[in-house]
């Protein structure tokens, strides 16, 4: 147990230098490389968000529409 929790702080460790040090290699690159990164990066970012939301709430929809005719139901022992 105790490895796995030491793995997965590494991991985090790793990650956290990963993003840390891609933003300050951004910083060191030309401005139009820069800004076009950028763009496509909000762009996907908010794409994704967009569909994490739709999906949530598609999801509840759902829940909605099929609570007649679906799910557990009860019967009575007679």
């Amino acid at each position: 147990m105790a490895k796995r929790g030491f793995v997965r702080r590494m991991m985090h460790a790793v990650a956290a230098v990963a993003i840390g040090g891609s933003a300050f290699q951004l910083s060191g690159c030309d401005p139009l490389v820069r800004q076009s990164l950028l763009t496509g990066l909000e762009s996907t970012t908010l794409a994704l968000t967009d569909t994490l939301v739709s999906a949530f709430f598609l999801s509840l929809a759902d829940e909605d529409t099929q609570s007649g005719t679906g799910g557990l139901t009860t019967t009575k022992a007679q």
